[in-house]
């Protein structure tokens, strides 16, 4: 480009809840594979604000000032050498990697994007819909069918049918309604929890069975559930805002797994420091490994622009627009801390 835009962020200065700050911040340069996107939306996680109410930032790679946020939709504006798949002036849902550097993080104007972690978005879809996609789509493909995790067989479109069964607990959390999406696209059987008020949402993303995950009997009765069944593992999705962060839900698909017919496995949205019983494996997903292996352009190239085209993948959960601005995604943080259900917080930009 002959002149670089003007751009800005939303910087963490410091922990301790310190507030955001809004200032000028470097125009990104693409690498080969990657490409510029002017952010029309962008969403919260609760990552994003649990690094903000550290004492110390609580991972190696966060060093201050930093550009957070992982998840954004906007307009591409330049690519990279080798990028084959975009062009400036298109439509795309992404997430960025604020792990690789700084200028990746999604709470600025122009971010920077892997190839393989961008899908195309259609023209029916709004920027706010679209953007509470990216990362937790990420974390729930990397759980279902990463090397290392429960590596189950990959979505389709239209969906191959297995007669194979998956847990998915907290299926209305942003991690869930990504994860029960993909586990029916796959062609799997999902059994799902979450609170009785968002039964009838998540039956609506493909879940064959729904579960009070609040119920004393709620382990059994999935137990019982599972009995004669193809059981293929568990996905055990918590949250820092969880009692424990998250370990009720880590604790209650161990012990189904381990008494269980079936693959002994659960991948894990959350920290779990608690022992996995005799037999039983367990593992933290990270979000973004995809981006380093032939995941990424399976689900970001292959499945998911054709899947949201036609409609068989929906924008789950439901954006929560907060506001306008950059100045507002402080905000956004805030309304995050405070708790929503079968939503996702999100700032037009």
């Amino acid at each position: 480009m002959s002149s670089q835009p003007l751009n800005l962020a939303a910087y963490l200065t410091a922990t301790k809840s310190t507030p955001l700050a809004i200032r000028d911040a470097p125009y990104p340069v693409p690498e080969a594979n990657e490409l510029i996107i002017r952010a029309h939306a962008v969403a919260i996680n609760p990552v994003d604000y649990a690094i903000q109410a550290a004492d110390t930032p609580p991972f190696p790679w966060v060093t201050l000032p930093r550009i957070l946020g992982m998840d954004l939709s906007g307009i591409v504006v330049e690519t990279g050498s080798s990028v084959t798949r975009f062009k400036p002036g298109d439509r795309v849902l992404a997430a960025s990697d604020v792990i690789k550097k700084n200028a990746s993080g999604a709470f600025q104007h122009f971010v920077v994007a892997q190839e393989n972690m961008t899908s195309q978005i259609p023209e029916s879809a709004t920027f706010e819909e679209a953007c509470v996609l990216p990362l937790c789509l990420a974390v729930a493909a990397c759980g279902l069918f990463g090397r290392g995790y429960l590596a189950l067989e990959y979505p389709t479109v239209p969906a191959t049918k297995k007669w194979k069964t998956v847990l998915v607990w907290g299926g209305s959390t942003s991690v869930g309604c990504n994860a029960i999406q993909l586990g029916v696209a796959a062609g799997y059987e999902v059994v799902t929890t979450c609170s009785p008020r968002n039964f009838e949402y998540v039956k609506t993303l493909g879940a064959s069975y729904v579960f009070d995950y609040s119920s004393p009997t709620a382990v059994e009765e999935i137990i019982d559930l599972l009995k004669g069944k193809e059981f293929v593992g568990a996905v055990a999705i918590g949250g820092f805002t969880s009692p424990g962060n998250g370990t009720a839900a880590a604790e209650a698909c161990l012990e189904i797994v381990s008494k269980s017919e079936g693959a002994k496995f659960v991948a894990m949205a959350m920290v779990y420091k608690g022992e996995d019983p005799e037999g039983v494996e367990s593992k933290f997903i990270l979000g973004l490994d995809l981006k380093d292996n032939e995941l990424g352009a399976i689900i970001f190239e292959d499945f998911l622009p054709k899947a949201l085209e036609e409609g068989s993948y929906v924008y789950a959960p439901k954006p929560l627009v907060v506001g306008k601005g950059l100045d507002k995604v402080q905000e956004a943080f805030e309304v995050l801390k405070k708790g929503v259900s079968a939503q996702k917080v999100v700032v037009s930009l």
